[in-house]
Order: C-alpha cells, then sequence, then structure tokens
C-alpha cells in the first residue's frame, strides 16, 4: 500500500493547495466587493469648468442637490455641471468652499456629497425624469432597486459560504466545500448582475437626460472593482468545488481498493 499513500499524500496536498488559492481569491473578492459598495465612484462626470457652472448659479444648485426634495432631474443636472460622482450609496458635487453670489470665483475646490435614503433607494423612477405625471418606468425602477440588493446578497453568500468552509475545517473534511464553492458561484452571478444592472440604468437614464456637450461621462474605479470581484468569486467556486469533487472521487477509490 506505500506507493497507494504516498499518491494520496500528493493528492491531500494538491487539493490543499487549490483550497489556500481558493480562500485567498475568496478574500479579495469580498474586499474589493466591500470597497466598491463603500465607494462613490461607479460613475464619473468631468465637466470643464465647474468653478464658473457653480459661481454663475450662487448656491442655489448645491442647496436643490442636497434638499430631501431633490429629483432625479435636479440632481443629475448638478452632476453634470460640478464634476459629479455616483455611489450606489452616495451622491457628490465639487463645488468652491465660498460660492457666494458677491464673492470670486474661486479655484480652491472642495467635495459634497449627500446620501441616497432608504426610500430614495426604493423610490419610482418616472419615464420623464422629474415630471411625476409622466408616469413609472419599470425597468429602470427594478435596474435601481436590484443595484442596491444584490451586492449585499453577493457579500452574504460569501460570508455564509466562509462560514461552511470553517465547519469544513473542524469537521476536517473537504465535502461541505462543495456547498462554499456554490454560494460563491451564486455570489459571482449577483455581482455579474449588479454590473449590468448598473450599465443598464446609467444607459437608460442617459437616453432620458443626455449629456451636455462640454460634459464627459465614465464608469469610475468603484465599478471596476465590482467587475474585477466577479470573475474572481467564479474563480474560487470552480476550485472549492473541484477540490471536494475530486477528493471525494480519490477517498471512493481508496476505499474500494482497501475492500478489494
Amino acid at each position: 500500500l506505500f506507493p497507494f499513500s504516498s499518491k494520496g499524500t500528493m493528492m491531500d496536498n494538491r487539493f490543499a493547495t487549490a483550497l489556500v488559492i481558493a480562500c485567498v481569491l475568496s478574500l479579495i473578492s469580498t474586499i474589493y466587493m466591500a470597497a466598491s459598495i463603500g465607494t462613490d465612484f461607479w460613475y464619473e462626470y468631468h465637466t470643464l469648468s465647474p468653478a464658473e457652472n457653480i459661481s454663475e448659479a450662487g448656491r442655489s444648485i448645491w442647496e436643490e442637490f442636497v434638499s430631501e426634495e431633490a429629483d432625479e432631474k435636479t440632481y443629475t443636472d448638478a452632476l453634470f455641471r460640478c464634476n459629479g460622482t455616483v455611489g450606489l450609496w452616495r451622491r457628490c458635487i465639487t463645488v468652491p468652499k465660498n460660492s457666494h453670489w458677491y464673492s470670486p470665483p474661486e479655484t480652491d475646490l472642495t467635495t459634497n456629497c449627500i446620501s441616497f435614503s432608504l426610500s430614495d433607494q426604493f423610490m419610482e423612477k418616472y419615464i420623464e425624469p422629474g415630471n411625476h405625471n409622466s408616469g413609472t418606468d419599470l425597468n429602470r425602477t427594478y435596474l435601481w432597486r436590484l443595484q442596491f440588493l444584490l451586492p449585499f446578497v453577493s457579500l452574504g453568500l460569501m460570508c455564509f459560504g466562509a462560514l461552511i468552509g470553517l465547519c469544513a475545517c473542524a469537521c476536517r473534511s473537504l465535502y461541505p466545500a462543495i456547498a462554499t464553492g456554490v454560494l460563491h458561484f451564486l455570489a459571482g452571478l449577483c455581482t455579474l448582475g449588479l454590473v449590468g444592472c448598473y450599465v443598464a440604468g446609467i444607459e437608460l437614464l442617459h437616453k432620458k437626460l443626455p449629456l451636455p456637450d462640454d460634459v464627459r461621462g465614465e464608469f469610475g474605479w468603484s465599478f471596476c472593482l465590482a467587475c474585477v470581484s466577479a470573475p474572481l468569486q467564479f474563480m474560487a467556486a470552480a476550485l472549492f468545488i473541484w477540490a471536494a469533487r475530486t477528493n471525494r472521487k480519490e477517498f471512493t477509490l481508496l476505499k474500494a481498493y482497501r475492500v478489494a
């Protein structure tokens, strides 16, 4: 039995390596996902002269931007004019530190942010942004809600998968790692769905409110972190499932060999 035992030891090392790599990928994807949720650079607007834009209208833009009654069109126009950035939880604009009407334009700028409330996350989107009488735009409404919910579902699945992995370590068995792999695969699907919903939502919004000629929009690094997180989750899932299934087959063959 010595050669077979030696081979079995080699296979165990291979499984251990796969699990270590899968755990590292899972940890990195979790960090990336958490960072993308907590930052405000999913989409960025670059304006040629934000200081001059804000000075023309005084403090009215900022007051409308932070108002609880600000509708989608109001804060989107402010994002266009003031180098705005949008996250899943907050929207930000860049304004001069002193924007009083009697003060000259300043080059010393500051970024001010306002959070989306929970009611904002589930608020209906309208066919004509800002016009409450135009009817509900169901596509944009559900895309917005999904892009808020899916990242938390993804993180929850990965955390639950990590808990199952700890239980597997306590039981000294690789077989529960299949469940960890399946949960990571589902988390990857949620992250991929999040990215798709966000892209579709931005494209539909810009069809309703086209970008001005002097404004350029692009996806930011927070969005890129979510894009990178999805394939990492899929790779971790594949390694978890492969290690568990292959180890199970090796154990079955070893048992059959001993019985024979």
